[in-house]
């Protein structure tokens, strides 16, 4: 019995009943007061039951959004030019850079990864300017209403088969679970990591922190991670090389036969066929030779099944040549067989323990030592241990966002992946500029590894202006906002327009009208944006298509205030 449900239903059957005394009493200004309390009362008792309960706070941020629209600015001093795949550095707050990001990213991230503040307390989380100490009674509700705006624009960002990772530690570990639970769904959940950050451990309490977590969520539930290469030494070999053997049984112990026909089948032994290894040949047909039955049984003599379909396995088979056959059969101690697959895989899943040296907060340190003399974090994350979230969820095209930039790792991991596999993948770092971080930690570091290593990179920096719109109409700021449109195509596309002559853009009918009378940019130009309101007439789209111009159309909405 669900007591409260019961208590609910009880307490909205006499809001009933009291509305309807007061509505059939005499009418005025109380009674319509009552009937609108009644209501807001009734909507708040069917409200949510279950999940993460706080008090909703607001930030300063939130109310310079309401009056004004955010806008990018480039800092052109700040270009970096060394070919390859165009990155961006975003200064500003990442609220309204998430809001900017919706206009040109919305559905096209690949990869999150943040590492928010962990709210320890301790000086680490400022709120509205202030920091928020262990004192403060609203200490973990300021955090959550923080990040819950934020992680709210983050899902509309992330692709259909995206995923989202988060560090944390054990401050803020639970509320973040509950949180995601409600914005990504729960069956999105796609694990939590611990990582070993700091095997001395960090002496706070009796028990020493030793480990943080990264917090794991897919956007669809359709996350495909890729394998991380493991250390292995084959001591078994045949023809095709190294392998290890697999037991083909499958270990679920829900799959039988009445789920899973087409996995239960038999396979017959010729225990004449040994090999060095012990390893005999197999048939999927019962012969005078091939005369020992095996079936797909577990070692407490319940029924299962194999991983592979008869088709598979009937592929994998050469017969009465087990070093050339792919699945073997093996005589255990007790006497009775096991079918083994040979497998070669020099990769694995990801397991939930990362406990790699070099994953550690020291070893981040020395690195940002190594970059400008000293370290700007008190616990900074390491390089490799981003470089494997990036490893394990993007492809070499892959968009990889992180709006709590710091140091830059991820910028730094991103650079480091590509150059190792030949990928192109993009990223797009934001961070406010407190304490100069932005342009002295993260600019200069991407800044520092693209020289030294030489990637193949390039990164413009913006920085997120406000054009006011309240109290105005449309057509009286509309002008303001045209003036950064070019950022927005930029940041979308992945393309520079100043200096480039390949491609070109037009944000009025004037604009158009001088380009397509330039014969030197006519000449050059691959690629031309255009507004969404010019009008391109029939002379200028013939001029275009003949000179093999691709037209692509700014969005309509990059105009609108967000």
């Amino acid at each position: 019995m669900n007591v409260s449900q019961l208590r609910r239903e009880e307490s909205i059957k006499r809001i009933k009943e009291i509305r309807d005394f007061i509505s059939h009493s005499a009418q005025d200004e109380n009674a319509g007061r009552l009937l609108t309390y009644l209501s807001e009362l009734e909507k708040e008792i069917k409200g949510k039951k279950y999940g993460l309960v706080f008090e909703e706070h607001r930030e300063k941020i939130d109310e310079t959004l309401e009056k004004n629209a955010p806008v990018l600015t480039e800092q052109e001093d700040l270009y970096i030019d060394n070919g390859g795949q165009m990155n961006f550095l975003i200064e500003g707050d990442n609220l309204a850079a998430l809001q900017l990001l919706l206009k040109t990213h919305r559905g096209k991230i690949d990869l999150i990864y943040i590492d928010p503040p962990y709210n320890t307390g301790n000086k680490d989380f400022i709120y509205d300017d202030d920091y928020v100490d262990k004192n403060d009674t609203f200490r973990h509700s300021k955090w959550i209403s923080f990040m819950e705006k934020r992680l709210k624009l983050a899902k509309k960002l992330l692709s259909v088969n995206g995923c989202i990772f988060i560090s944390i530690d054990d401050n803020e570990s639970a509320n973040l679970k509950l949180l995601c639970d409600e914005i990504f769904h729960e069956n999105n959940f796609e694990g939590q990591i611990i990582t070993v950050c700091n095997p001395g451990g960090r002496d706070y309490k009796q028990i020493s922190l030793v480990h943080e977590y990264i917090t794991s969520y897919s956007r669809t539930g359709r996350l495909t991670l890729n394998e991380i290469p493991k250390e292995i030494v084959f001591k078994l070999s045949d023809n095709d090389g190294g392998y290890e053997l697999r037991e083909l049984r499958n270990r679920n112990p829900k799959f039988h036969s009445g789920n899973r026909p087409n996995l239960f089948y038999s396979f017959f032994v010729n225990p004449n066929s040994i090999d060095e290894y012990n390893c005999c040949a197999i048939s999927l047909e019962k012969t005078a030779t091939y005369n020992i039955e095996v079936k797909p049984y577990n070692s407490e003599g319940k029924e299962s099944v194999w991983r592979w379909g008869k088709t598979k396995a009937q592929s994998a088979i050469v017969f009465d040549s087990p070093q050339s056959s792919q699945i073997v059969a093996k005589q255990k101690r007790d006497g009775g067989w096991n079918i083994y697959e040979k497998c070669r895989k020099s990769t694995t899943n990801v397991k939930s323990l990362w406990d790699e040296t070099e994953m550690r907060t020291e070893d981040g340190t020395r690195l940002l030592r190594s970059i400008f003399g000293t370290s700007p974090f008190d616990h900074p994350k390491s390089l490799s241990l981003i470089y494997r979230c990036i490893l394990i969820a993007s492809n070499p095209n892959s968009t990889i966002l992180d709006f709590f930039a710091g140091s830059g790792t991820t910028g730094h991991a991103v650079l480091k992946l590509n150059a190792e596999d030949g990928g192109t993948r993009r990223f797009i770092l934001c961070t406010n500029n407190e304490n100069n971080i932005c342009r002295n930690i993260t600019y200069e570091r991407i800044k520092r590894v693209i020289d030294k290593e030489d990637y193949a990179a390039s990164l413009k920096y913006f920085k997120i202006d406000f054009v006011r719109i309240s109290e105005r109409l449309y057509y009286e700021y509309a002008d303001e906002l045209l003036l950064h449109i070019r950022e927005l195509v930029e940041l979308e596309n992945g393309v520079n327009f100043r200096n480039n002559s390949e491609i070109a853009i037009v944000l009025t009918d004037e604009e158009l009208d001088a380009f397509m009378e330039n014969r030197s940019e006519l000449k050059a130009c691959r690629a031309l944006y255009v507004g969404h309101d010019v009008l391109i007439n029939g002379r200028q789209s013939a001029a275009l298509k003949r000179r093999k111009i691709a037209v692509n159309v700014i969005p309509q909405y990059y105009y609108e205030e967000s």
